[in-house]
């Protein structure tokens, strides 16, 4: 996260003895990435972080791979994956490439009986359904429909739901996420062009405090494995903390469109991007405004990259029969465009009140078997007339 932000307590000087009002030392962690060499935070703990009392087990997670190279187009039933009480036995995931991993989930119960963390993987979670709280060692986050939240990878999390009924579109990415440089100047700051600015973050508050002993279970994903750890003190044990690298969330609702006389191209929905793909927001917005404008977009070539598409609410313009939940899978190698009829009707109409999430890959991706559960089976010849 290119900003600075801070909370709690901090000594004046880094790497300096900082000690509680009783006497005791507090610890020192850098949460870093790229070695020393990119953002990072100083976080200061109540006591040592790496107090490990056992690694009760370990289980492989890897997906189960149902098509390797794929060029079919698909279309999937996101709402037929059907909700499970644990968060992390609820994550199906769909598609997979040596960046990223995509997937969906409804965990029906809050993250509480133990801690995760991603040691691979920046996560981004969007909330297609449901409210609650990112509790994190570097503070709380509450979060609603539309929000997505970006945890960086080494981020010990736990997360409370409000109610039961949850449904999450995921993505893990093994390059770090931002915002699009093209947003940005030459110091990080977000520029007048971009669609949205920093006021429309929601950064980490309420500061949770444990001075605790005992046995706390992490849940570590580390190459496809999902590690037990059992640790001696409690991990929400930070008193302050300052620095770049931190959990953050965004409103899909906060996004400011740009539009223009003529069909806009798909970049200007960018939002988050990696140097392996980019996260893009279809929210409602005025059609063209051209006289002749056509609003559907036109007929393009899938040539450096796979579009994966998912539908979260209102009416979808360019394709038939979408609902919501739905996800479409244009892979790279075949042109696609707006469904028969989809041009035609578009011509005319003023606005659209669609939301989606986007997000375009580099490299293919391959399809899991939980992906093929989920599949309409005849999304691809749907161009036909």
């Amino acid at each position: 996260m290119p900003i600075y932000h801070k909370l709690g307590k901090i000594p004046q000087k880094r790497h300096t003895v900082f000690k509680s009002d009783v006497g005791n030392f507090y610890y020192e962690q850098l949460f870093g990435t790229e070695g020393f060499n990119n953002h990072s935070s100083l976080l200061y703990h109540t006591h040592r972080p790496t107090q490990v009392k056992e690694i009760l087990s370990s289980k492989d997670v890897t997906p189960k791979i149902a098509v390797e190279k794929n060029i079919k187009s698909l279309l999937l039933k996101g709402f037929n994956i059907l909700p499970e009480d644990d968060f992390l036995d609820s994550r199906k995931t769909l598609f997979v490439n040596n960046d990223c991993t995509i997937g969906l989930a409804a965990p029906r119960k809050s993250l509480t009986t133990y801690f995760y963390k991603n040691a691979d993987a920046d996560e981004m979670i969007f909330i297609h359904k449901g409210s609650g709280t990112l509790r994190t060692f570097m503070g709380n986050i509450p979060f609603e429909y539309g929000d997505y939240l970006i945890i960086p990878r080494g981020m010990i999390y736990q997360i409370e739901f409000d109610s039961e009924d949850n449904r999450l579109l995921y993505m893990e990415s093994f390059a770090p996420i931002f915002t699009p440089k093209r947003y940005k100047s030459s110091s990080g700051q977000l520029l007048e062009h971009a669609p949205f600015c920093e006021r429309d973050f929601k950064l980490p508050t309420q500061l949770e405090t444990h001075d605790e002993k005992g046995d706390f279970t992490i849940k570590i994903k580390k190459q496809n494995v999902l590690h037990e750890f059992v640790y001696a003190t409690h991990p929400f044990d930070v008193v302050g903390w300052d620095g770049y690298n931190f959990p953050f969330g965004f409103s899909i609702h906060n996004f400011e469109p740009i539009t223009g006389r003529v069909h806009q191209p798909p970049p200007v929905h960018q939002t988050f991007e990696t140097n392996a793909l980019v996260v893009c927001s279809f929210v409602p917005r005025l059609y063209d405004y051209h006289p002749q404008a056509i609003p559907a977009p036109y007929n393009h070539s899938n040539i450096d990259s796979d579009e994966l598409l998912y539908y979260v609410d209102g009416d979808f313009m360019s394709r038939n029969n979408i609902e919501q939940g739905h996800i479409t899978l244009h892979p790279k190698g075949i042109p696609h465009g707006p469904a028969p009829g989809a041009m035609e009707r578009s011509i005319g109409h003023k606005e659209t009140q669609e939301l989606a999430v986007m997000i375009d890959t580099f490299r293919p991706l391959m399809v899991t078997e939980e992906a093929m559960k989920i599949d309409d089976g005849k999304y691809y010849k749907s161009w036909c007339d």
